[in-house]
């Protein structure tokens, strides 16, 4: 079982008994607690599905946020940091740099796979989606949303990656030469926004203080053949967001 000692903070525990509404606990740490805090209610059970961890949450046995939690945790741990629930990919940012997560064998092999064949990665999710404007003959539509440093803009740049690579495959271009003008355009246009858009909070030092909207025009060979980004500006101070701007405009100038 497992039972919350603050806001997503859990803590694993077996329950020995309970009589009269008494609960007898047995944890791996010295807790402090008031008796009217332990309650039913508060503790969740934990099949082992949850306490081993599952690449598709929607196979938890309970499926609450205690699990959720220890579940990402798990992977997060093993570097395993994509996980699926259902149709939908959860991403947790790793912070560092994983060999091998993104190159270009790892997109060849998650082109050549449906979703759900593999391990989740997001790649999985841009193959998916690139098929189904095949297999559906419809526009797709891919939602990346988080809080301010969890790897949203980088997500978005992979989503692109694959996608480019695929286009190329699609006009017979070796993986070798480089994009064409169209692709490197799309690709290489977020430097350009992020100088202008982002700044820094909390948990992110070079965060993106606008929406984006990216939108992809492909033949019906399979390549792209052109595209629009639209940015939505957030609501934010604006005074210190312009001073911010300043720097990190001057920075991208001086670096190139």
């Amino acid at each position: 079982s497992s039972f919350p000692l603050s806001t997503h903070n859990w803590v694993f525990i077996t329950v020995y008994s309970n009589s009269d509404g008494l609960y007898v606990l047995y944890v791996s740490q010295v807790l402090y607690l008031q008796q009217a805090e332990v309650t039913r209610e508060r503790v969740y059970a934990m099949h082992q599905s949850s306490i081993d961890g599952v690449e598709d949450m929607s196979a938890l046995a309970e499926l609450h946020e205690a699990a959720i939690m220890h579940n990402l945790y798990q992977r997060y741990q093993k570097d395993n940091i994509y996980t699926n629930i259902g149709s939908i990919l959860a991403a947790v940012n790793p912070y560092k740099q994983i060999s091998g997560l993104y190159d270009l064998e790892r997109v060849d092999l998650y082109s050549k796979h449906h979703l759900g064949e593999l391990p989740p990665h997001i790649f999985a999710v841009a193959n998916e989606c690139y098929r189904c404007i095949w297999k559906r003959h419809d526009s797709q539509c891919v939602l990346i949303s988080g809080e301010s440093g969890a790897g949203k803009t980088e997500s978005t740049k992979l989503l692109l990656q694959f996608l480019s690579v695929m286009s190329q495959k699609s006009a017979g271009t070796p993986q070798s030469e480089k994009t064409t003008r169209v692709e490197q355009a799309i690709v290489q246009s977020s430097p350009i926004m992020e100088a202008f858009g982002n700044a820094k909070t909390v948990y992110n030092n070079n965060s993106s203080r606008f929406g984006k909207f990216i939108q992809l025009h492909f033949s019906e060979s399979g390549n792209i053949q052109g595209g629009c980004v639209i940015d939505c500006i957030l609501i934010f101070t604006q005074h210190k967001f312009i001073y911010i701007r300043c720097i990190s405009t001057f920075s991208y100038t001086y670096a190139a």
